[in-house]
């Protein structure tokens, strides 16, 4: 029993004293008489006042919450509103503009029709990219998959009518320009290439179908180019390359 009770005695060393029991005691106490002081006073605090309703809508304020009222005077004065009414058609934005596609079309189509300088100077690929796309459907309709020369005899003649067309007018030139009137006066070409679908032009009507339409093709071409470029009495000399180049095309178209 002896040995039992110096193991309980030695089981757990604290030091732990009544001392410290009384001063836990006491500073709970005092945190209590705390807290109450503090309670009383906020009890002894006056509370607000009631305020009825009748008195808050009392005031001159006639307007909604959160709801200013509209200045029509500041929105007709607005910058950005008038820049925004003036603003171009985005076809026109992007060049595509069909009253000038429509008349460059009957420009070509009537190689004797007198051609407008301002419309034909314009940089419109929107008409060009489409009759080059319908040449090639055309050809490939009648057995030629010829996209690939398609498009590369309109590249290399484009560059090569625009280094002469700069050299020979004073004025200029853009190769955009050139491009344009070149796939507007690719039209008659793409109307042989339709007749090829349905007989064969190897032979004396097709040969002489395909001269008239090279004629065709750079009489409109030349007359565009010198009511572009005022350069009146050279119209002979711009139709011989364009000649050339469109005989290209009715190589493809015939053979």
């Amino acid at each position: 029993m002896s040995n039992l009770g110096q193991f309980d005695s030695d089981f757990y060393q604290s030091n732990y004293t009544i001392d410290n029991q009384e001063e836990g005691c006491n500073d709970s106490t005092a945190y209590g008489n705390l807290y109450g002081s503090r309670k009383q006073q906020a009890s002894e605090q006056p509370q607000p006042a009631f305020v009825p309703p009748e008195m808050l809508m009392s005031s001159g304020y006639a307007g909604q919450v959160f709801q200013p009222g509209s200045n029509p005077d500041c929105y007709s004065q607005s910058p950005y509103i008038d820049s925004f009414d003036e603003e171009p058609p985005l076809l026109e934005e992007l060049g595509i503009n069909f009253d000038h596609i429509w008349q460059k079309t009957l420009t070509v189509l009537n190689p004797l029709k007198p051609a407008d300088g301002s419309i034909m100077n314009e940089t419109d690929l929107a008409g060009p990219i489409l009759f080059c796309v319908a040449l090639g459907a055309t050809l490939l309709l009648a057995g030629k998959v010829q996209f690939g020369y398609v498009y590369g005899m309109s590249a290399i003649g484009c560059l090569g009518i625009h280094t002469l067309l700069n050299l020979m007018s004073s004025s200029g030139v853009s190769c955009g320009c050139v491009a344009s009137v070149l796939g507007y006066c690719l039209l008659p070409m793409v109307i042989l290439s339709s007749g090829a679908i349905f007989f064969s032009l190897q032979g004396t009507i097709g040969t002489v179908l395909a001269l008239v339409i090279i004629g065709w093709c750079s009489l409109s071409a030349s007359k565009i180019f010198i009511s572009a470029l005022d350069m009146e009495g050279q119209q002979l000399l711009i139709a011989y390359p364009c000649a050339l180049l469109y005989g290209l095309f009715a190589l493809l178209t015939v053979f």
